[in-house]
């Protein structure tokens, strides 16, 4: 396995969004790389699927903090977008478009790209419940991967941001949730 470091499109990311995410900064950090690193190991991408990855894991949740939602997909998946035709990456929207949108389904993923969007959902699930789920990944990487990104308080801040989002939406406490 590669040395657990933060790729460097994913610093640069972060790099701009630190003040933005404020108190949350390095808790959503640190679950961006574990994912990424985590769906790294589960597809074995390389070369340009890895950039990929990494441009997914980045922005996979951000609408959060920077859009102020907890409906967040389309918003991360549009500041994405923005990005990949900023730096002359456009060709990459179907890819990491799919791994945005479908990180929360449920069920496997069955459409196109699928070694990667479904190893970037796994990777997604295997961390926000923090390795429970069956994994073929050796317990000594998760262990090393924690060792090098610490939860940090990310699991607790997402169940504050849920119980706030389900009282102002009682109707829709999970509208990034799909089947």
């Amino acid at each position: 396995m590669e040395p657990l470091g933060i790729p460097p499109v994913m610093d640069a990311l972060f790099g701009r969004w630190r003040s933005a995410l404020g108190p949350d900064f390095t808790a959503y950090r640190n679950h961006a790389c574990r994912v990424f690193h985590l769906a790294s190991a589960l597809s074995g991408a390389g070369g340009e699927e890895l950039e990929q990855l990494a441009v997914a894991a980045a922005f996979h949740d951000i609408g959060i903090w920077l859009d102020d939602t907890f409906d967040y997909l389309e918003p991360s998946i549009e500041r994405a977008f923005r990005y990949l035709e900023e730096t002359g990456r456009a060709s990459w929207a179907g890819p990491v478009r799919d791994m945005i949108a479908e990180h929360h389904k449920v069920f496997p993923w069955h459409g196109p790209g699928r070694s990667l969007v479904e190893a970037f959902r796994r990777a997604d699930w295997l961390d926000v419940s923090r390795f429970v789920l069956p994994t073929r990944l050796p317990r000594s990487f998760l262990r090393e991967l924690v060792a090098a990104f610490p939860w940090a308080g990310f699991h607790l801040r997402l169940v504050t941001l849920t119980l706030a989002w389900t009282r102002r939406h009682p109707l829709r406490p999970l509208p990034m949730l799909k089947l």
